[in-house]
């Protein structure tokens, strides 16, 4: 997670006028975790680029598992092992489950109101219980399976018009579109595509663009000014104004008594539905819609390319988990996500993609809610907590090659994803578990093997495989840098059961 910009020019300058030059040592009065040298007022902020995860990870290779910052004012921790990871989010959970009262979630989420980023307390609880057994219940995530095969189907339609002519897709577009759209069909009822006249897309990714913004209000509070000068707040007001016009539309039509109510309940409906049971408002419903779309959107969508991207560079996992999809689907002419099940290598390579790029790198951070200790060191109350899925997931001491992709490590082993695996962290752990680990997984699932049943995929000409930019992006979620451009070849399953692969012409489609 990237929570900066272009803070660092600036502050340099408040330094230079106030001819602050020295290195205050750390207090001595507290046994804190080993980290590097501070400068006054902007702590260890400058040693951090704009990829939090990778700036955390090269620090900890030199000063330990276990490291503490001072990020502007905010003392902060660093968390890159298993060892450490278990501890905070398992054993002493309660003591590291709050989290840190940022400005741009507190606008946006309505102070919030939310559940990713409201403090640990009855509130939270009784939100997670909403999440749990109304929104993103097993029930609730099954009965969306028609939205999400349809929109895949649609999505496989649209890229055969471009292998029909050897033009490259950008696969990076194709699965934002294609997640946004499950997920606003899920949550509103309704799409909301490119093109179309709405201003929906450019509200979202404002509104996470601002999540991952760096204000002084919340590093430097005396400097908060500065925020008013450079118009971060007043970009922070029009964002939630936006974002709230947009909520409220929603929640009006779906409302109007003179609307045709679809057969399936969107999670609009099911939030006016437990509105009164609940004491929910209008804000409530609001907040927690923020969640379920910046949350659901980004992350499978980034997730997807990831896993194409590591098997354009591994031609021989491409083939091997291409070859059991069409073994097992064979003439359906479609994977659904009943066939999901039987795709046993596939299934490893889902995993060792969560492994190599979990998608909120850092988590979302947390906050210690009270004095307490933690592996023989002093944590104070309101310290800023990182834990480092990407390092903890390519940690030598749980992983051989770690930085290779290789699917076959997960084989004949009962390491997973949900939680209890402190090595293999994506979605987190403990109390803070992201609660929409399910709707994601089965997403990026039945796209990606989509992908690879209906196509196979070359390079543009002129590329090979190590041309391919592994470069990331920074955000809540990390994205490849550059779009992900690829030549899909239509792949033919005869009636005979023998596969052959042939370039489609556009009297095909």
């Amino acid at each position: 997670m990237s929570l900066f910009t272009s803070w660092l020019p600036t502050l340099l300058i408040i330094l230079s006028l106030l001819s602050l030059s020295v290195v205050f040592p750390q207090r001595k009065s507290t046994k804190h975790p080993p980290g590097p040298p501070q400068l006054p007022i902007i702590g260890n902020l400058h040693q951090l680029n704009n990829l939090f995860h990778r700036s955390f990870w090269q620090l900890s290779e030199k000063y330990g598992p276990l490291m503490y910052l001072k990020l502007g004012s905010l003392p902060s921790l660093v968390i890159s092992s298993a060892k450490l990871a278990s501890d905070v989010l398992k054993t002493q959970d309660l003591d590291f489950c709050n989290r840190p009262l940022f400005v741009s979630y507190k606008k946006l989420s309505y102070n919030f109101l939310d559940i990713v980023s409201t403090p640990y307390g009855e509130y939270y609880r009784d939100m997670r219980k909403i999440f749990n057994n109304e929104l993103l219940s097993v029930k609730r995530v099954l009965s969306f399976r028609f939205i999400r095969e349809d929109e895949v189907a649609g999505m496989i339609s649209s890229i055969s018009r471009s292998a029909s002519s050897s033009t490259p897709v950008n696969l990076t577009e194709l699965m934002f579109a294609l997640t946004s759209t499950i997920i606003s069909r899920a949550a509103f009822g309704k799409s909301y595509r490119e093109g179309e006249k709405t201003n929906f897309h450019g509200c979202f990714e404002e509104a996470q663009a601002l999540l991952t913004s760096f204000f002084y209000a919340d590093y430097i509070p005396w400097l908060g000014w500065i925020d008013v000068l450079t118009g971060q707040w007043a970009r922070l007001e029009k964002s939630f104004q936006d974002m709230d016009a947009f909520y409220e539309k929603l929640i009006e039509e779906h409302l109007d008594p003179r609307r045709v109510k679809q057969e399936q309940e969107d999670l609009v409906d099911v939030l006016i539905r437990v509105q009164k049971d609940l004491h929910l408002t209008r804000n409530h419903i609001k907040a927690l819609l923020m969640d379920i779309f910046i949350a659901g959107t980004d992350t499978s969508a980034a997730t997807v390319v990831w896993a194409m991207t590591e098997l354009m560079k591994k031609p021989k996992v491409m083939k091997k988990v291409q070859d059991e999809i069409r073994r097992i689907i064979g003439n359906k002419g479609m994977v659904e996500e009943d066939d999901l099940y039987q795709l046993d290598y596939f299934k490893l390579v889902v995993k060792e993609t969560f492994r190599m790029h979990p998608a909120a790198p850092t988590l979302v951070p947390r906050e210690t809610t009270r004095q307490c200790k933690l592996d023989g060191y002093d944590i104070p109350p309101k310290t800023l907590v990182f834990v480092n899925a990407l390092a903890i997931g390519q940690e030598l001491e749980s992983w051989k090659n770690p930085r290779e992709f290789l699917p076959e490590r997960f084989t004949d082993s009962t390491i997973d994803y949900k939680g209890q695996n402190f090595q293999f962290i994506p979605f987190g752990a403990g109390r803070r578990i992201c609660p929409g680990m399910h709707f994601g997984a089965v997403t990026v699932e039945i796209t990606l093997a989509n992908l690879l049943y209906s196509f196979n995929w070359e390079l543009p000409s002129g590329m090979n495989k190590k041309d391919i930019d592994m470069s990331e992006l920074p955000g809540i979620t990390v994205h490849k840098k550059s779009p992900l451009l690829l030549v899909p070849i239509k792949y033919i399953n005869s009636m005979n059961g023998k596969t052959k692969e042939q370039r489609i012409s556009s009297s095909d489609i």
